[in-house]
């Protein structure tokens, strides 16, 4: 059985991507970037992205920036107190910057 888990997503940053440094040594960066749904709705996907493009790629991102995102889905799962929650995020393995369209 072949399994493909590829994202390509293009939207908006909804916040200022958070960068932290983990015990390890490696970078971690997170935001959420809003996707059109036909519904006339914005779907606010959680990102990450790790490594060498964490520090280099998304330093200089700022809210309200289009961007395209390819990765995968990851599914996390954790305890919270009594209970059990899950978490599903894309991994980036690329960001960039889309250029805005001259406004005239």
């Amino acid at each position: 059985m072949v399994t493909v888990n590829v994202v390509v997503l293009a939207g908006r940053l909804s916040d200022v991507p958070e960068i932290k440094e983990m015990p390890s040594g490696d970078h971690v960066t997170r935001f959420r970037l809003q996707v059109p749904d036909p519904g006339k709705r914005v779907l606010p996907l959680p990102v990450s992205v790790c490594d060498k493009l964490a520090r280099k790629g998304c330093d200089r991102l700022v809210k309200g920036d289009a961007v395209l995102v390819r990765g995968h889905l990851v599914r996390r799962f954790f305890r919270d107190g009594g209970g059990g929650r899950s978490v599903t995020e894309v991994v980036a393995t690329e960001v960039k910057k889309l250029e805005e369209p001259n406004q005239e």
